[in-house]
């Protein structure tokens, strides 16, 4: 493991160091993004003692200028009478000076003057070293402001390739031809400066305007030698190689940080974290859990590391001149993005993302505060006429929904993406798709709606709804649960509760009682007052059957063979009508059994011996004797 770290520090060092040597040996052309120009004032006595140096010639007032066959080429003034212009000075002659000396010197030199130049983002940037110097902001004749500058590129560049650049750029000035002034170097015309640059740029007379551009570039082209020395070089190498150092150091201790963030994962798995229930049911298990948030520790890992060998190659290109604006534009490449299109949208959105925390809030606390209303209507606390308190939860459920629709209704504008074609185009399929697959749903709430406020059924009713009988468990606005007296759970749809006859014996009992009715058929020899006071006894007998009002008997029917007689007794328990039916039942075959009544239900349809009562024999008394029959012989033909 550790030879495998070795290797790959060792590969690290060799990259910084190729990557060294071409910042040593390669020219620095590169450019960088712009940056704004600054200088330190000057004094009076400086300035004077500029224009005293530079020494400008006034320009010669006949002389017309002549067509320029090249961008930024001096114009060619056309002699006439009249005293000759004051000579250029020469380039110095004798040896070359060295380069860094005279940079020191120009260096040391006070600043002289101070450019009042715009700082607007009009015209095209000349660009020295990938820092911007001044703005052309002109065109030329048929020459752009664009063209202009390449030129000037151009011309800067062939000064830089110069042996002798560096007492070149110390002479850079002014030289008048006519209607334009000449920004020179030696013998290298850099570029021409015009009244319309003067016009464009603010200034009152472009001789002015040349002498600050004269300035930047002898400033800017001294740094630019300044930094591409050898001295440079060695000292970015060496930055090059701590930050190599760091950077192994860095890459071993994050590595070391991840090993420990597994190790207390595995330690935590089944502890700390737990599995995703819902009461007994195991949705996603502890080690599932543990695995997801390895994978995102392990693609967190990786990230990291990109970003830090990012961050690392970009300090390293930009210690070496050459290098310095290709690390510059690779960070810009990463921050463009963040920096021109996440962040602004970001910015922008916060006035929006406020509205929606602020109508969030607002919806929560109206709901929390409409079902505080409701609550308390339902415990009786608060009352209003006409609105009963059974009403009270499920018109809170109505209202929130209302709640919750209008808020959403106020949130719609505002989410992102909102306005987009693709988001309104999703929202009308939506909206249709929902539109065709809540046709039946949706009369089922109003059903739902319909049932509450009439007041047909209540939680713990027990209700007979077609053909099902039971107890009401559960009432939502699309469905009604009921619990049968064989403990099924039926959901009728609420639609089909309203299409049917509804049987609500618990809001009988409520008003008088609930009245529980049988039959019994008996044949016309039994007196009907026997009959009578055997079905009251019976009744009465029967437990959960109310005494006031008393039972009462009817009689139903007067068949062809029997009388059906119909005993009602009132009762307050009718969620036990199964237990008070059937116990009736069997007090009535006792005391009818008791006091000698046969009852006739159902019919007999069998031969039997009709003689013999249908009493139970153990009811019959001991000498009990089944009657005989008379039979009569006649005689006829001398036959019996």
């Amino acid at each position: 493991m550790r030879i495998r770290e070795f290797d790959k520090s060792y590969r690290v060092i060799c990259l910084v160091a190729i990557l060294g040597l071409i910042g040593f040996f390669y020219p620095a052309g590169a450019q960088e993004p712009p940056a704004p120009v600054k200088s330190a004032p000057v004094s009076e006595a400086q300035s004077e003692a500029e224009a005293e140096n530079e020494s400008d010639p006034e320009p010669e007032p006949l002389s017309t200028p002549a067509p320029a066959t090249t961008p930024e080429a001096a114009p060619v003034s056309v002699p006439v009478p009249g005293p000759a212009p004051a000579p250029s000075p020469a380039v110095q002659q004798g040896p070359p000076v060295p380069k860094f000396e005279v940079l020191e010197k120009v260096y040391k030199e006070p600043v002289e003057r101070t450019p009042h130049l715009k700082k607007t983002a009009g015209g095209v940037p000349l660009l020295i070293d990938g820092k911007e110097i001044f703005r052309i902001r002109a065109s030329l004749g048929a020459y752009t402001a664009k063209v202009r500058v390449s030129s000037i590129e151009q011309r800067l560049k062939e000064l830089i390739d110069d042996p002798d650049c560096a007492a070149l750029i110390q002479q850079i000035k002014t030289e008048e031809s006519g209607y334009s002034t000449n920004i020179v170097a030696g013998s290298h015309t850099l570029f021409t400066v015009t009244e319309p640059d003067a016009v464009a740029e603010g200034y009152s007379s472009r001789q002015e305007l040349a002498k600050d551009y004269a300035y930047l570039l002898r400033k800017a082209l001294a740094q630019e030698l300044r930094i591409n020395t050898v001295e440079t070089n060695l000292a970015a190498i060496g930055l090059a190689i701590l930050t190599t150092v760091a950077l192994f150091f860095l890459i071993r201790s994050v590595n070391w940080l991840f090993r420990q963030v597994y190790v207390l994962l595995h330690r935590w798995k089944g502890t700390v974290i737990g599995p995703l229930k819902i009461q007994q049911a195991e949705l996603v298990s502890a080690a599932t859990i543990t695995d997801l948030i390895s994978g995102f520790i392990r693609a967190t890992r990786v990230i990291v590391f990109i970003s830090i060998i990012s961050i690392y190659l970009s300090f390293v290109l930009s210690y070496f001149p050459a290098t310095k604006p290709i690390a510059q534009e690779g960070i810009h490449l990463l921050l463009r993005p963040i920096a021109g299109v996440v962040w602004p949208a970001i910015i922008s959105y916060i006035p929006n993302f406020l509205f929606i925390i602020f109508i969030l809030i607002s919806t929560y606390y109206v709901i929390a505060f409409t079902h505080f209303i409701f609550r308390e209507i339902e415990r009786e606390t608060i009352t209003m006429p006409g609105f009963d308190p059974d009403w009270s939860m499920p018109t809170y459920k109505i209202a929130r929904f209302l709640i919750i629709a209008f808020a959403m209704i106020l949130l719609f504008p505002y989410l992102p993406g909102a306005g987009s074609p693709a988001f309104q185009q999703v929202s009308i399929f939506l909206g249709v798709l929902f539109s065709l697959a809540s046709t039946g749903a949706l009369s089922h709430i109003i059903s739902g709606i319909f049932l509450t406020y009439t007041g047909a059924l209540r939680i713990g009713d027990r209700v007979k709804i077609a053909d099902t009988v039971g107890d009401v468990m559960e009432k939502t606005l699309l469905a009604t649960r009921i619990k049968t007296i064989k403990n099924e759970i039926i959901t009728i749809p609420n639609g089909l509760v309203l299409g049917n006859h509804i049987v609500n014996y618990s809001a009988s009992a409520k008003k008088g009682g609930l009245i529980l009715h049988t039959s019994v058929t008996i044949g016309y020899d039994v007196p009907w007052q026997d009959v009578h006071e055997a079905l009251l006894e019976s009744a009465r007998e029967t437990e959960h059957i109310l005494e006031d009002p008393a039972p009462f008997v009817w009689q139903t029917e007067l068949g062809d063979y029997s009388v059906k007689y119909e005993i009602n007794a009132y009762t307050e328990h009718p969620h036990l009508m199964a237990r008070i039916y059937a116990e009736m039942h069997l007090k009535i075959q006792d005391r009818f059994h008791k006091k000698g009544i046969e009852i006739l239900s159902p019919a007999y349809s069998a031969i039997r011996d009709g003689n013999k009562i249908t009493i139970p024999a153990n009811e019959l008394p001991g000498n009990y004797q089944a009657p005989s029959f008379n039979v009569n012989l006649i005689e006829r033909g001398g036959k019996l």
